[in-house]
């Protein structure tokens, strides 16, 4: 008799659209730098990290972004782990001080 498998439910998809402020483009790796392995810790994936230049877009209505995250975790409660744990706290002000803004959307697989 073959071995059963169990497929890995990922329950919470992410989608974080990045606009990092012009010459701040190193902070934010710091801080990624401690949240991607961070978020691991949590059953949190990094499912594509995608730096797009502007040839990779068909159209845009909007500025292009210097970066686009799509991310999963298993759980809101792991989600809510990672995002209040200390050591990514310590380190939110390189997010903050980098970042002007995020478009963040929650989805799920179809």
């Amino acid at each position: 008799m073959g071995a059963l498998v169990v497929a890995e439910v990922w329950l919470i998809y992410l989608t974080q659209v990045l606009f990092v402020r012009e010459g701040k483009e190193e902070l934010f790796h710091q801080f990624e730098d401690v949240a991607i392995p961070l978020m691991e810790e949590y059953g949190g994936r990094v499912l594509y990290r995608l730096l797009p230049d502007a040839a990779a877009y068909v159209s845009a209505e909007e500025e292009l972004p210097y970066e686009i995250h799509f991310l999963s975790f298993p759980s809101d409660e792991q989600l809510e782990a990672f995002m209040s744990d200390p050591r990514r706290v310590e380190s939110a002000h390189l997010k903050d001080e980098s970042v002007r803004s995020a478009l963040l959307v929650q989805g799920a697989a179809l």
